[in-house]
C-alpha cells in the first residue's frame, strides 16, 4: 500500500483540492481530502489517442521507457505501418511486444492493408483477417478507414470490414482529410465515429457538428493544433489529443503533456484541456485505463504546476514507472522480423528520359511537380518547366526542384520518379525504408547518382534512414521490420537527431525533413503523391503523367 499526497485535480467534477490517494494492490483504494504542505498536483495520466508506435522507430517496450516520463499511460495505438510490411504477424509482434511493460497499449485491427491497390505492399489484411483481428480480445477498435472512396462508393470488401467492428461492437476510427458536405454524412453514416485528419477549423466544426470526434493531431511532421485548438473550448466532450506520428528525437523532449500546456497558455479552462486528455479516449475506446476514480486502476501522475505539466512521476497500476525524469522501465528483448528482398539499384535505374525527338528538341518540356508542405501532409501540385541534361530529366537544385524515387522493397521492379519542391538540398541525398504506407523506399536527392548511393545504403542495412553525400554516409538502422529500431530510446533518438541535422546542414529547410519524407508516398493523402509504380493524383485517385503531353 502507497499514499500520494498533493492537490486533487478532479476533473470529472472541476474541482482542485488538499487530498492524498491511497493505492493498494495497483488500484486507488481511497481519495479524500486531507491537509497537508506537498505542493503537487495528482490527475490521470495522458492518453495519446492515436498514434502508430512504428513511427517512433521504437518497438513498443522502447517507446513506453520514453512515454512514461512524460505522463503518458497509454496509448490508442494502429499497427497499421508493421502490418502493411508483415500483416497479422506484424500486429501480433506489437501487441506481445507492448505486453513485457506496463504501459497501456491499445492496438487496433488494421483497416488498409494495402492502403490502396496502387501501391505495393508486404502483405494483405482482407476482410476475413479483420474478423480473426476483431475477435481477439487485444484488438480495441478497427483502425483508421483511410479508404474513404471505397466507404463513399460502397466497395463489398471495406463495408465488410466495417461490419465486423460493428459485429463485434468496438470502435471505428476515421480517416477523411477535407471530405465535407454530403461525402462526409455517408462516411459516418458508415458508423465511423473518428477523424485526425481535419486540417482547418471549418472542417472540424462541420464533423463535429455530424457527430464525429474529433482528435486535435501534433505529431512531427503533420502540426494541426493552431487550426483546430478553438474548437476545444466548446466541444471539448468531443475530441482527443494525439500525435499520430512521433520520431524518436521529438518524443524525447515531449508528448500529450505539451499539448495541454498549449492549450492552457491559451486561456482555455484546465478542466476542459485535461478531459480532452486524460479521459475522453478511455471513454471513446473503452479501455482498462484509470481516470483517478476509486476502485480504478492507479493509472496517475504527479505534475509541478497545471501550467507546464513538468511531470515529476508517473504511475501505471499503481507502480512507480518514471521519477524525475527517469524511466523506471526495462529494455526487453525480443526475437527480429524483416522483409526486405530487393536487390541494390544501378546509376541508371534513376534516370528518366526527355523523350524529345530530334524534330522538337527546341521544345521545353513541363512536368507535374510535389510541393511538399511544411507540417501538413498534404501536397500540391505545381507545373514546371523541367531541367534538361544530356537528354535526361534531373534535379535543379537551384530552383529546389529535386528529382525523388520511390523504390519497391519487396520485389526487384524498376524504380518510380517523380521530381518534388521544398527540400532544399544543395548537396547530396537522403533516403528512408519508413514511407507510409507500403514502406518503401523512399529518397530524394541533388543528382541520380546521390539517388542510387542513397537508395542501396537502405538496402544494404535492410532498413533504416541516411543521409549520404560525396564525402559522408550516415545511416540509421531499422532492420525491426525496416521501420523500427533493435536499439534503446535514448540512442536512436540521439542518433536520429545528428542525421537530422546532417540533412539540415545539406540545405533543408523543413522542420522534419525525413518525417516529411515519409509521408510522400501516402496516397490516401492529396493531392499528388509518388507510390512505387508511378506519380498518383490523390484528388481523383488515379495515376497520372510526370511529363505533360
Amino acid at each position: 500500500m502507497k499514499t500520494l499526497q498533493g492537490q486533487i485535480v478532479d476533473i470529472k467534477n472541476k474541482r482542485i483540492f488538499n487530498g492524498e490517494v491511497t493505492i493498494s494492490e495497483g488500484k486507488i483504494l481511497n481519495i479524500e481530502e486531507k491537509e497537508h504542505n506537498v505542493n503537487q498536483y495528482i490527475l490521470p495520466g495522458f492518453v495519446d489517442a492515436h498514434i502508430h508506435i512504428e513511427s517512433s522507430m521504437l518497438v513498443p517496450t522502447e517507446f513506453a521507457k520514453i512515454a512514461v516520463t512524460h505522463g503518458t499511460v497509454a496509448t490508442v495505438s494502429d499497427p497499421h505501418e508493421i502490418a502493411n510490411v508483415l500483416g497479422i504477424e506484424g500486429v501480433n509482434f506489437m501487441i506481445d511486444n507492448g505486453k513485457q511493460t506496463p504501459f497501456k497499449f491499445n492496438f487496433g485491427a488494421p483497416s488498409c492493408v494495402p492502403a490502396t491497390s496502387f501501391e505495393s505492399a508486404g502483405a494483405v489484411i482482407d476482410a476475413d483477417g479483420i474478423k480473426e483481428l476483431m475477435a481477439n480480445p487485444e484488438i480495441k477498435y478497427l483502425a483508421e478507414m483511410m479508404n474513404y472512396p471505397g466507404v463513399l462508393f460502397d466497395d463489398p470488401e471495406v463495408l465488410q470490414k466495417l461490419e465486423w467492428a460493428k459485429h463485434y461492437k468496438k470502435p471505428i476510427d476515421g480517416h477523411a482529410p477535407g471530405v465535407v458536405g454530403d461525402d462526409i454524412t455517408k462516411y459516418i453514416n458508415a458508423g465511423i465515429s473518428t477523424d485526425h485528419e481535419c486540417f482547418t477549423y471549418e472542417e472540424g466544426l462541420e464533423k463535429l457538428q455530424k457527430g464525429m470526434k474529433i482528435l486535435i493531431r501534433e505529431g512531427s511532421a503533420a502540426k494541426n493544433f493552431e487550426a483546430l485548438i478553438d474548437l476545444l473550448p466548446e466541444h471539448y466532450n468531443n475530441m482527443m489529443f494525439c500525435s499520430d506520428d512521433k520520431h524518436p528525437d521529438d518524443l524525447i523532449v515531449d508528448h500529450i503533456n505539451k499539448l495541454c500546456a498549449r492549450a492552457v497558455a491559451k486561456g482555455m479552462d484546465v478542466f476542459k484541456v485535461l478531459q480532452v486528455a486524460c479521459i475522453n479516449p478511455v471513454v471513446h475506446y473503452n479501455l482498462d485505463v484509470g481516470v483517478l476514480q476509486k476502485g480504478d486502476a492507479a493509472d496517475c501522475i504527479i505534475v509541478e504546476d497545471l501550467k507546464d505539466f513538468k511531470v515529476r512521476q508517473t504511475y501505471i497500476n499503481g507502480e512507480l514507472v518514471s521519477d524525475c525524469g527517469t524511466s523506471k522501465l526495462q529494455t526487453v528483448a525480443f526475437k527480429n522480423l524483416n522483409n526486405f528482398n530487393t536487390s541494390k539499384k544501378n546509376v541508371s535505374d534513376f534516370r528518366i528520359a526527355s523523350e524529345r525527338s530530334s524534330e522538337s528538341a527546341s521544345l521545353k518540356k513541363q512536368i507535374r511537380v510535389i510541393e511538399a508542405l511544411e507540417g501538413q501532409l498534404v501536397t500540391n501540385q505545381i507545373i514546371e518547366e523541367a531541367t534538361i541534361d544530356n537528354g535526361n530529366l534531373v534535379s535543379n537544385t537551384e530552383t529546389d526542384t529535386l528529382k525523388m524515387t520511390v523504390v519497391n522493397r519487396y520485389n526487384n521492379d524498376q524504380p518510380a520518379l517523380a521530381f518534388i519542391k521544398n527540400f532544399g538540398l544543395q548537396e547530396g541525398a537522403i533516403a528512408s525504408s519508413v514511407g507510409h504506407d507500403s514502406h518503401n523506399i523512399i529518397a530524394v536527392g541533388v543528382s541520380d547518382a546521390m539517388i542510387c548511393k542513397a537508395v542501396n545504403l537502405i538496402i544494404e542495412n535492410k532498413g533504416g534512414i541516411c543521409a549520404v553525400t560525396a564525402f559522408e554516409d550516415k545511416i540509421v538502422p531499422l532492420p525491426v521490420a525496416g521501420i523500427m529500431s533493435d536499439q534503446d530510446g535514448d540512442t536512436i533518438g540521439k542518433a536520429y537527431a545528428a542525421l537530422d541535422n546532417m540533412a539540415k546542414q545539406m540545405g533543408s529547410p523543413l522542420n522534419a525533413p525525413y518525417m516529411t519524407l515519409s509521408f510522400m508516398a501516402l496516397l490516401v493523402i492529396p493531392s499528388l503523391k509518388l507510390s512505387d509504380k508511378g506519380l498518383f493524383n490523390g484528388k481523383d485517385f488515379k495515376f497520372t503523367d510526370l511529363i505533360i503531353k
